[in-house]
């Protein structure tokens, strides 16, 4: 160094000036300014093009090296394609368990003739209880839903005991095809046992010799009975017959089958307990008051054969065809599916990353 303060450069004239372009970024300081306070460029991550480049420095990078929006790309993706992988696995339990539900708890139907008339109006659909049956033993009054083959359809061939087959019929009424003709809904007048008449001095049912007031769910200006009748109902049996006595074709009008009218409990499907559709008619069906009488249970031993209700060619003449109800398309049991397919599906996957973990702690 000379006295003057002033020095020779630390290389020779000779020697070639490192070109700054060729200078290297100190991590988390940046590069050395240049001439006139230039910055090398790309330093403090700048890129050639004024883009965003990259560092050295992981501490500059939080997301671990996925920077910028893309940054969750990986978590987001396998959440994706979790969901999708689950989606199946969703629907196959929501269906399981609407089939089951359908099977074994609530179906819905469709009425498609006046003979229950006002109580269920042509176009109403209605939801059958198919558990209450389990817990009590069929009451008079109620609505019930059952199968006539056996006892009103001869013709029809009885339904399948193979379980695929009902296991396709079941999912066939889930999506609303169906095939039975053989349903019927009518209400239960008369129980095992009971002596079912009409009519008495007032033009009224008997049921154990205790008149029925029905003015509460018969058709307007139809009486109980232009048929009379007087029958004893078999053990395991139970008489029928629809609120629009006029033109249902109900146990009045099969006296003269095996049975005598009456049907078998076996074949009651589940007890109709409220409207569901059109909103207008929602409501539930309750039983009248007149079948809560003490009296109807006492012992009757007047008889009767349950044959003895005379001809019944006069009523067939005058009353409807019989059109049985159909089983109806109702998003209620699919939508019970899937609100008990997501807690199982959940449980299931919990299960799984937890069999997962142990196993990646064993390795």
């Amino acid at each position: 160094m000379n006295g003057d303060g002033s020095g020779s450069p630390p290389w020779g004239p000779a020697d070639p000036v490192p070109d700054l372009a060729d200078t290297q970024a100190i991590p988390g300081l940046g590069a050395i300014p240049g001439p006139n306070g230039a910055r090398n460029p790309g330093a403090d991550g700048a890129g050639p093009d004024g883009g965003a480049g990259s560092t050295d420095d992981p501490a500059a990078d939080p997301s671990g090296g996925n920077s910028g929006k893309g940054g969750n790309t990986g978590g987001s993706g396998k959440r994706r394609r979790s969901f999708w992988r689950e989606l199946p696995v969703l629907v196959v339990v929501a269906l399981v368990l609407a089939l089951l539900i359908k099977s074994f708890a609530i179906q819905a139907f469709f009425i498609p003739s006046a003979s229950m008339k006002n109580t269920l109006e042509i176009g109403d659909r209605v939801l059958i209880n198919k558990v209450v049956y389990h817990l009590r033993s069929i009451d008079r009054g109620d609505i019930i839903v059952f199968d006539g083959r056996g006892s009103w359809d001869f013709n029809n061939p009885t339904a399948s005991t193979n379980i695929f087959s009902k296991a396709i019929d079941e999912l066939e009424g889930l999506v609303g095809v169906t095939h039975d003709s053989s349903i019927y809904i009518k209400r239960v007048i008369g129980l095992p046992g009971d002596h079912v008449a009409c009519c008495n001095a007032a033009g009224q049912v008997t049921v154990n010799g205790v008149p029925l007031s029905e003015s509460s769910y018969l058709y307007p200006g139809n009486a109980p009975s232009t048929q009379k009748f007087s029958v004893t109902v078999p053990a395991g049996r139970l008489w029928v017959m629809g609120d629009h006595r006029l033109v249902s074709y109900d146990s009045r009008g099969h006296m003269g089958d095996p049975g005598g009218g009456t049907i078998p409990e076996s074949a009651v499907l589940g007890r109709a307990f409220v409207i569901i559709w059109p909103p207008s008619r929602w409501g539930f069906l309750n039983i009248p008051a007149t079948f809560e009488q003490p009296k109807l249970n006492a012992s009757n031993a007047a008889g009767g054969n349950a044959a003895a209700g005379g001809s019944t060619a006069a009523l067939e003449a005058a009353l409807d065809t019989g059109t049985p109800v159909r089983p109806a398309t109702s998003p209620l049991p699919l939508a019970l599916g899937f609100v008990g397919a997501v807690p199982i599906t959940w449980l299931q996957r919990r299960a799984r990353g937890r069999l997962k973990s142990q196993r990646e702690r064993r390795s």
